[in-house]
């Protein structure tokens, strides 16, 4: 039964604590940003989960998947209620073992109202990316299987509509937020979408073994390691011209983004360098680590030669393995 009220603080509350249910690295990286961003972005990564959930449900079917995501998609836009969705959705993700998303799923109408407090333009933004993503994802759904993707463009293109469209509503929100921001990245809006790829690629390479356990390759099928690291590292080339772009009086904004990019860099490396060694696993980042990371962010915030610093010193391993 669904607890939370039409109270305003106590939706807030709620965005709060299950976003550190959800994601211990978001939970992290969105409080660094100022206050009204963070509602905004803590708002939209919660949205976007939701429809993570389903693409990562590996026993409904395609077909399941895809109405699932047409009803959240509705239901975000206003053409249905929230309890429209809720229901078929807890109803089909019963076997799901994954408690807090389905708490998430149960409190989507907490959610929808705090979206409905913010700008026109932020809604607009944040709608933008959830139809793009939902509608997206719902085309790789018949594509799920341990074979991979056919090719690179394929590759790059479920890229996008998981994360590189994250990248570029972040760009919409922080541009609707702050004018110098917006100044500055005009004309290099193509960025955003690199940022959000690196990031996903990342992901992708870091959790080759656990995909193929639930019988699924985001992998592209005819593309080697060394090739799918080389893009990578070139997209996280983007992201960190991308990060030196954000105007430094920003300080919110490029501790966010670094924080996300410097996490990208070095669980990469550690791909490299464990690959280098011929020994092929997924590698995750220690709580130690993440969190001198995030000491970090307060340095390179204000340096922009930190942070070409840190992505030279951070990718030694990865770039002798690209040579």
């Amino acid at each position: 039964m669904n607890t939370s009220s039409a109270n305003p603080q106590a939706d807030l509350a709620y965005q709060k604590s299950i976003l550190g249910s959800v994601s211990r690295t978001f939970a992290l990286t969105i409080p660094l940003l100022p206050a009204s961003l963070e509602k905004v972005v803590g708002n939209a990564y919660l949205l976007c989960r939701i429809v993570d959930t389903i693409e990562d449900a590996f026993d409904l079917e395609p077909s399941t998947k895809q109405a699932l995501s047409q009803l959240f998609l509705d239901s975000v836009v206003g053409k249905v209620t929230p309890q429209a969705f809720v229901e078929p959705c807890l109803a089909a993700l019963k076997n799901h073992a994954n408690l807090s998303e389905l708490d998430l799923i149960e409190h989507i109408p907490a959610v929808l109202r705090i979206l409905h407090t913010c700008t026109t333009q932020d809604q607009e933004a944040v709608t933008k990316c959830v139809s793009i993503m939902s509608l997206g994802m719902s085309r790789f759904h018949t594509r799920q299987s341990t074979a991979g993707l056919s090719d690179l463009k394929e590759f790059e293109e479920y890229c996008y509509v998981v994360a590189g469209v994250v990248g570029e509503l972040l760009t919409n929100l922080f541009s609707n937020h702050s004018a110098h921001f917006a100044q500055s990245m005009q004309g290099n809006e193509s960025l955003s979408i690199g940022f959000g790829q690196a990031l996903q690629m990342t992901n992708i390479l870091k959790d080759s073994s656990e995909d193929r356990a639930r019988g699924v390759s985001w992998r592209p099928s005819k593309m080697s390691q060394s090739d799918l690291l080389t893009i990578a590292y070139n997209k996280l080339l983007e992201a960190r011209n991308y990060i030196l772009l954000v105007p430094k009086q920003e300080v919110g904004i490029r501790r966010f983004c670094f924080l996300a990019f410097g996490l990208a860099v070095l669980t990469l490396n550690a791909i490299a360098r464990k690959d280098s060694a011929k020994v092929i696993s997924e590698q995750k980042l220690t709580r130690r680590v993440v969190w001198i990371v995030y000491g970090f962010t307060k340095l390179a915030a204000q340096s922009n030669l930190l942070i070409k610093l840190f992505f030279y010193l951070s990718s030694q391993d990865l770039r002798k393995l690209l040579k």
